[in-house]
């Protein structure tokens, strides 16, 4: 007799189980669905998927979008979610290596603005950057904050830092190139 009822304590923790993964997935299906195109096609998603979360973009019935969204949630039970909660908590910013990522840069940014020799010291350890570039960046700024005009240079040079060093887990500047081919 216990057996029997060790069966149907499993068998209810189970459907619990399932039920609440369903309920994620479905979350993580309507996160997917606020997402813009141009981020859809940076997301590494089965093409299925993405065509899915597209059709369900031009849809106006609101009969239609349930049904849209109910093949979505069953497209989605026939992949991995985890990569795909990496990549939205990158998006959101909430990915603890991207936010480290950010801090790197942004200590790289003080570090060059505040020191002409630690350009030499960041050359050393990125060698492909442009040292002329990056040098006239870093005296624009300078100038900018001494005349309390608004910081264009001081962002074009974080922008230039992220160009320059590679974020964690996403693939070098050429590789992306190759891939994007």
């Amino acid at each position: 007799m216990t057996d029997y009822l060790n069966d149907s304590a499993d068998q209810e923790f189970s459907k619990t189980r399932r039920k609440k993964e369903m309920i994620a997935l479905q979350e993580l299906g309507e996160e997917l669905l606020q997402l813009s195109n141009d981020r859809l096609k940076q997301m590494a998603l089965p093409e299925n998927l993405v065509e899915a979360i597209r059709e369900y973009k031009r849809i106006s019935s609101h009969g239609a979008r349930n049904r849209q969204e109910q093949y979505i949630g069953k497209l989605m039970r026939d992949i991995d979610p985890e990569p795909i909660r990496q990549q939205l908590a990158v998006i959101r910013g909430e990915s603890a290596e991207h936010t480290g990522w950010l801090h790197l840069l942004e200590r790289w940014r003080e570090r060059l603005m505040s020191d002409d020799k630690m350009l030499a010291s960041f050359i050393a350890d990125y060698p492909e950057s442009d040292a002329q570039y990056l040098r006239t960046l870093i005296r624009n700024a300078r100038k900018e904050q001494q005349d309390n005009k608004p910081p264009k240079s001081f962002r074009l040079l974080f922008q230039a830092l992220k160009e320059i060093i590679p974020e964690p887990g996403k693939p070098t500047g050429q590789q992306t190139e190759e891939h994007e081919e």
